[in-house]
């Protein structure tokens, strides 16, 4: 079984207080430079379940492209259908307060086109051998609907990954195409054009189930950061899972595990229920450490049979 994953690189550049955190102060702390990219972030989680995972992407030609490749096959990422252009990654500007949380935060979006161009000359030959793939929705149009083609065609599952919701937001339409769409309560609210910022759980979960049987989206995962995930699918199926009760050091990349953990789960055979689980418990080992991704987990320590 093979997980592809299409998306974006970025460099994180990360700011942290040494003291109270002041907005509109000079606040003195630390800054940090790390590999980032939703996808980038979800195809290396993946490969920490030792599953070996196949990314399609862009770096750019700078020490830090280097560095990512050198990194992704270090974690045994299939990076064969990674290509190299001029300013090929994106940049993430973030400053984190005291509770680990963002904020503020600026980003500068990359050309992704150049992966169209991958997937017309090299799709039959990834997609042939692929259980499912993990899609940045918020892609060009003409790089989803390739995906689409090349899924129908050999029979893959999609699941939607998002880095942009309000690109996102306008593609309704793809989303029915998906198997799982993953996303937090805010990008939930943009989606539905509703704020769910003070909705309890349980209600939500009903809003929800309601929401994509009329959308007719196949099923959906809304993280609530501390207060854990709600779920439903068009069947009727609904639930919550708690949040794990950790320390908290940074919140960053919580969501990519969280959906990282989901989609592993739901390819390799587990329920919509039994991938939250799992998703839960890999946004937990993010959130305790600085780091983007989860730890190294073996297989067996989720329920994931994986034949070697």
């Amino acid at each position: 079984m093979s997980i592809v994953v299409i998306g974006d690189v970025f460099v994180d550049i990360k700011g942290f207080p040494e003291d109270s955190y002041i907005p509109t102060g000079r606040n003195v702390g630390r800054v940090e430079y790390v590999h980032g990219g939703v996808a980038r972030n979800v195809v290396e989680d993946i490969a920490n379940l030792e599953l070996r995972p196949t990314y399609i992407g862009i770096v750019d030609d700078t020490p830090m492209g280097n560095e990512v490749l050198t990194k992704l096959k270090k974690h045994k990422v299939n990076t064969d259908y990674v290509i190299t252009v001029p300013d090929g990654m994106g940049l993430w500007l973030a400053v984190f307060d005291n509770n680990g949380d963002v904020a503020g935060s600026i980003s500068k979006r990359p050309n992704a086109y150049p992966i169209l161009e991958i997937l017309m000359e090299k799709g039959d030959e990834i997609f042939q051998n692929a259980s499912s793939v993990v899609l940045q929705v918020d892609l060009h149009k003409d790089i989803v609907k390739r995906v689409f083609e090349l899924s129908k065609k050999y029979n893959v599952k999609n699941y939607a990954l998002v880095s942009n919701m309000s690109i996102a937001a306008e593609r309704r339409d793809f989303l029915q195409e998906f198997e799982c769409f993953i996303c937090n309560r805010q990008e939930a609210g943009l989606l539905f054009l509703d704020d769910y910022s003070k909705t309890p759980a349980d209600e939500l979960q009903q809003i929800l189930s309601d929401k994509i049987t009329r959308a007719n989206i196949k099923s959906m995962v809304v993280t609530l950061g501390k207060d854990g995930a709600v779920y439903a699918d068009r069947n009727g199926l609904k639930g919550y899972c708690p949040a794990r009760n950790v320390q908290v050091k940074d919140t960053t990349g919580a969501g990519d595990a969280f959906c990282a953990g989901v989609v592993s789960g739901m390819t390799y055979g587990k329920t919509l229920a039994e991938a939250v689980e799992i998703g839960t418990h890999l946004a937990a080992s993010v959130i305790t450490s600085a780091e983007n991704v989860c730890p190294r987990f073996r297989p067996e320590e989720l329920g994931l049979n994986y034949p070697g």
